[in-house]
């Protein structure tokens, strides 16, 4: 398989400091998992907020599954999304996630990433044997080292009993995707010797979406990743390095992905 992590590294801004009680925290995995989940997470408050809070999601490429500490018997995957999400969240929250790598949640599971595309669902629905475990091993009690102590066992032991399909067709054409930044002609530049319709169902089943649109996440992620300078906005240079044909195709696209324009993400 690709060498994902060293390639890819998905950015959730997540948090600004308008909300200076919520904090959002990621924490590596056993170095035997790092080649499967990029990461475990946790936002929570640090106490009661005045008002509820709106945590918004940027498009990442990834798959996660996540639940609320003080009540893990609901836990919830949320799949490869084409457009920024918003949750409406209490004024008192902490939840735990588990980010895995683009493919990986397909490979692990055998569950087709299309069909968790663009939503959330309760984990029950879709792996109840994950759901129990969470349900069963994870209370409001636990440090976040303890947590990431219990993840890392289930899944090593998780890995060590699958059978990963490595096509080599997939990852040849995920791989150029991510060296080249998600800036390239995906009919002729992922010629990886099989039709553009036998690579549509590979990406649709392991990705959740086609070779273009994870492209444009990664593009997307590229940018967010080189937090461009003022300079740069200002001068309109950042949407042809990053391989956008004018500066309203960017917008839209940021827009899209990020749910506000450049220039109010990065704070310029």
């Amino acid at each position: 398989m690709a060498d994902i992590r060293q390639l890819f590294k998905p950015v959730q801004p997540t948090v600004k400091q308008s909300a200076e009680n919520v904090t959002y925290t990621e924490f590596l995995p056993d170095i035997r998992l790092q080649d499967f989940i990029y990461c475990y997470w946790q936002l929570k408050t640090s106490k009661p907020l005045s008002e509820p809070f709106i945590y918004r999601v940027v498009a990442d490429g990834c798959i996660d599954i996540f639940f609320e500490l003080n009540n893990p018997k609901d836990n919830f995957v949320m799949g490869f999304c084409k457009k920024f999400t918003e949750f409406p969240l209490d004024n008192s929250f902490h939840y735990i996630g588990v980010r895995f790598l683009p493919t990986m949640f397909p490979q692990l599971f055998r569950i087709n990433a299309s069909e968790l595309s663009n939503r959330f669902e309760l984990l029950g629905n879709v792996l109840p044997k994950v759901s129990d475990f969470i349900a069963d091993k994870f209370h409001n009690q636990l440090t976040a080292r303890q947590m990431q102590e219990i993840f890392d066992l289930y899944f090593i032991n998780l890995i060590k009993n699958t059978t990963f399909d490595n096509d080599s067709r997939l990852y040849n054409a995920i791989e150029k995707i991510l060296q080249e930044f998600g800036v390239l002609n995906i009919e002729q530049d992922l010629n990886t010797g099989i039709s553009q319709r036998q690579l549509r169902r590979l990406f649709e089943f392991y990705i959740g979406d086609t070779a273009k649109t994870f492209a444009k996440v990664v593009r997307f992620q590229n940018i967010l990743r080189a937090r461009p300078s003022s300079q740069s906005l200002r001068q309109n240079k950042l949407f042809f390095d990053g391989g956008y044909y004018d500066q309203a195709h960017f917008i839209k696209e940021f827009k899209n992905f990020y749910g506000v324009t450049p220039g109010k993400a990065f704070g310029r």
